[in-house]
């Protein structure tokens, strides 16, 4: 396949793999210039049926409830970017010699001549604030950009609408990397490496190498976590081009080249003349909110990469500034007779629920889910000394009561058996029981939401919602 421009697609043999976010509009792209298209999708239920019917209306074939069989005369796949690389449809594709390609893929290929550098994120948590902080700095320094990817708008939106930019932030998950092999962005962050979707990517060496292809060909910066030395060891495995520097964020004081804190201040040791002598201020540690420690973490990397595309330091601060954390992020809901009460729904892995337990001294614990092939013997070590109490709610508590019976025998747990929505209700009403005054009731839940709630919002807005009630 070649450039991207018009003229490459025309008649092209096009097989989009799956409908949903990134495959309707990758197939009304590829449709629009040219190509004959088929969408491939496992399911058949009624969304599916109403996505075919839009895409059949434009000339688009979809098949429905058959995702693995290589249609004839495929010449590219585009896939979705959650399906699986061991699916058959990819082994046939293979064998064919068919290019396999993802959504980010193709938005990089469609790019016009000239168009805005991308600034990107990836780890395992974090990606989605970071982003957003990027682009609330870019923004601070005058610079047209928007956050795109898993976030905002989407990247095919971002590279062929109107609307033009000087710079993208740009958030991309392992999925993502792992199908996009000529993706070169300007600069780029690895915020941290845990454990996660292991069952994608069939092991933690093929999970880390996924996230390190966002260094690949990097031209200014790769920005990696000083805390996480996994992060350091992709950045030196990464071919980069000739002058590109390595720069870390740490929350301790920085190095030559790393950007850290001293004193309540966020300050860069790299983008300086003379890094070895001189820092930059470039804001404080109450500018960022929450002021938790791995969200300073995020606004570091944030600011690294901002600071490598030549934004000054004072964009830093007033992007800090005017950021705003989504909800379900460590939001604090309610005090209630001296307890705080926090909803991380988020934090649907162990490492986010780590960085979450860390952010306070008494904790009781709300947690459980579905746990993806996690373990959480780490994190209960880790956290035991904080736990006041635990409850626990959704499929795989057992993993976590386990873990909390081999680590922290003597922390009380309350074991709810059932996995119905209203089960936060009593959850909430458990955890006030444990709670003392001065403690937080810490919703943070180290698995993911869909064995009780359609999503981890829909999690975060039933806490809040019984928390309300407790205090009505």
């Amino acid at each position: 396949m070649g450039s991207g421009q018009v003229t490459d697609w025309q008649g092209k043999n096009v097989t989009v793999a799956g409908l949903g976010v990134s495959g309707v509009p990758a197939a009304r792209v590829l449709h629009g210039l040219g190509a004959k298209v088929t969408v491939v999708n496992d399911g058949d239920d009624a969304r599916a049926r109403e996505q075919a019917a839009g895409l059949e209306a434009l000339g688009v074939t979809v098949r429905l409830g058959d995702g693995d069989t290589l249609p004839d005369g495929t010449e590219l796949i585009v896939t979705a970017p959650g399906w699986r690389p061991d699916k058959p449809l990819f082994a046939a594709a293979e064998a064919a010699g068919v290019p396999v390609w993802g959504d980010v893929e193709l938005a990089w290929r469609l790019r016009r001549p000239g168009a805005a550098p991308w600034l990107a994120v990836t780890g395992t948590n974090g990606k989605t604030t970071t982003v957003q902080m990027l682009a609330s700095i870019l923004r601070a320094a005058g610079l047209r950009t928007e956050a795109v990817g898993n976030i905002g708008v989407s990247l095919l939106d971002a590279v062929l609408g109107e609307e033009e930019y000087d710079v993208l932030a740009v958030e991309l998950s392992s999925y993502q990397l792992h199908w996009a092999p000529s993706l070169r962005a300007h600069s780029a962050a690895v915020l941290n490496l845990a454990p996660d979707h292991l069952d994608w990517h069939g092991s933690m060496e093929a999970y880390a190498a996924d996230k390190g292809r966002i260094y690949e060909g990097n031209r200014v910066a790769c920005v990696y976590n000083v805390a996480d030395k996994a992060t350091e060891d992709l950045v030196r495995e990464a071919d980069v081009e000739e002058g590109c520097r390595a720069v870390g964020f740490t929350l301790g004081t920085p190095g030559p080249s790393q950007l850290g804190v001293v004193e309540g201040i966020l300050v860069d040791r790299a983008f300086v003349e003379d890094r070895h002598r001189n820092a930059q201020e470039l804001a404080e540690v109450s500018d960022v909110r929450p002021a938790a420690p791995h969200n300073i973490a995020n606004a570091l990397a944030a600011a690294a990469l901002a600071r490598a595309y030549g934004v000054p330091a004072s964009a830093v601060r007033d992007g800090l500034r005017a950021f705003t954390p989504d909800a379900h992020r460590i939001a604090h809901v309610a005090d209630l007779d001296g307890v705080a009460w926090v909803d991380d729904s988020k934090a649907t892995n162990t490492h986010a629920a780590a960085a979450s337990l860390a952010a306070y001294e008494s904790i009781v614990w709300i947690a459980g889910g579905l746990a993806k092939g996690a373990t959480f013997d780490e994190l209960v070590a880790d956290s035991a000394k904080r736990l006041r109490g635990a409850v626990l709610i959704g499929r795989d508590r057992a993993l976590i009561r386990e873990a909390l019976a081999r680590h922290a025998p003597e922390v009380p747990v309350v074991d709810l058996g059932r996995t119905d929505t209203g089960a936060m209700l009593q959850a909430v009403q458990e955890a006030r029981r444990l709670a003392r005054p001065g403690d937080t009731v810490l919703l943070a839940p180290a698995c993911a939401s869909m064995d009780m709630f359609a999503n981890y919002n829909k999690r975060g807005e039933a806490f809040a919602q019984a928390v309300r009630e407790l205090g009505a």
